[in-house]
């Protein structure tokens, strides 16, 4: 919250983050690593109450019919996690330079409602001796998307007043990728046989169609023991697997003597991932299971009723062969659009902010 309030703060310089061209009134200098810490939450329908009930409720917070009410068909999330290491700024003149070492996170995620639904009504299942318990089930989960980004970046700032009225500024980044993981999920299909069905007609289904990339030395995606699918996600060691570059650009311009408009747009850039550091995996295929024997059954009602989002279990994504290729992904840029309003001689400033993030 303090960095969009500080927007329209004169003198800080902590809202050339979000405008390049807002010249503070002096030089600073930030502690290492304590001198910035920000979060950002951003969602299309989830608000606070929801996050809480996640938060108080992590294993049954899908049941809620409050929380399944208020979900759209598509739910898009965006967090975003970044740190100053080191950041310095100071005047040369007319120009004002900056420089900073950081690190940034980036995860956004598109989840559709039948995924928190399918949750629902598998949790509402109760597994029994008798068969009857899972026939009926059809539910089908598409568009789950997911996206980690994480890198480091070393920035060198420009700004200055062009007149009176108009400033610029900008900054240019050097981008050292720690990770990236890109998971997704075009189809989950999960089908038993109707009630009233034959023992002929006992299999169940569960068919795939997804992607995993992974391009990153901190996170490792080993198999499970037999070899057959990815079972989980490890930490493996820190060091960069990628290099990139991005820019921001910003203006500010005073309309009138009390009305001052900006803009800018940040992070646009991209950063390449090497191909050494890079793995995809995939699953294309339909799993059957016999209802009628006792180990396929349990593990069927295992997979279905795990209540994790990420069920590796039900993915069954394996590493292709000769995966290994370098990889382009783009950043999560930002908009930002403000007005201000000055009253009462600079005493009193009412201002308008609008941020938009491209995730």
């Amino acid at each position: 919250q303090f960095l969009r309030t500080s927007y329209f703060m004169e003198g800080t310089h902590y809202r050339q983050q979000l405008n390049p061209a807002l010249i503070p009134t002096q030089g600073y200098f930030n502690i290492p690593v304590l001198g910035s810490v920000n979060a950002t939450v951003g969602s299309t329908s989830l608000g606070y109450q929801d996050i809480i009930d996640i938060i108080d409720d992590s294993d049954n917070f899908y049941s809620n019919p409050d929380f399944l009410k208020r979900l759209k068909d598509k739910n898009d999330l965006n967090v975003n996690v970044s740190t100053e290491i080191l950041s310095a700024g100071w005047y040369k003149g007319k120009n004002f330079w900056s420089v900073n070492v950081g690190l940034r996170n980036d995860i956004g995620a598109a989840i559709p409602k039948t995924m928190f639904q399918f949750m629902n009504n598998m949790s509402s299942r109760e597994f029994g001796d008798n068969i009857s318990d899972y026939l009926g089930i059809n539910e089908t989960i598409n568009g789950q998307k997911l996206e980690i980004n994480s890198y480091a970046e070393v920035g060198l700032g420009f700004a200055r007043n062009i007149t009176d009225r108009l400033a610029v500024g900008g900054k240019v980044k050097m981008l050292l990728g720690i990770g990236n993981l890109k998971l997704n999920i075009n189809q989950i299909h999960v089908e038993t046989p109707s009630v009233g069905s034959s023992g002929v007609t006992s299999k169940a289904s569960i068919q795939v169609d997804a992607t995993l990339e992974n391009s990153s030395k901190l996170l490792e995606l080993p198999e499970n023991e037999s070899g057959d699918y990815i079972d989980e996600i490890d930490f493996g060691s820190f060091g960069f697997a990628g290099y990139g570059g991005a820019i921001d650009l910003g203006v500010s311009y005073k309309l009138l003597d009390k009305l001052t408009l900006s803009a800018s747009v940040l992070d646009l850039g991209f950063i390449k991932w090497s191909k050494s550091n890079t793995s995809i995996a995939r699953a294309n295929a339909e799993q059957t299971y016999d209802l009628l024997d006792p180990a396929s059954q349990q593990e069927f009602m295992d997979i279905v009723n795990s209540g994790e989002i990420l069920n590796y279990d039900m993915l069954k994504l394996k590493t292709e062969e000769a995966s290994e290729k370098s990889r382009t992904r783009g950043l999560t840029s930002t908009m930002v659009l403000g007005a201000e309003y000055a009253l009462l001689n600079d005493w009193l400033v009412v201002g308008a902010l609008h941020t938009g993030r491209f995730a």
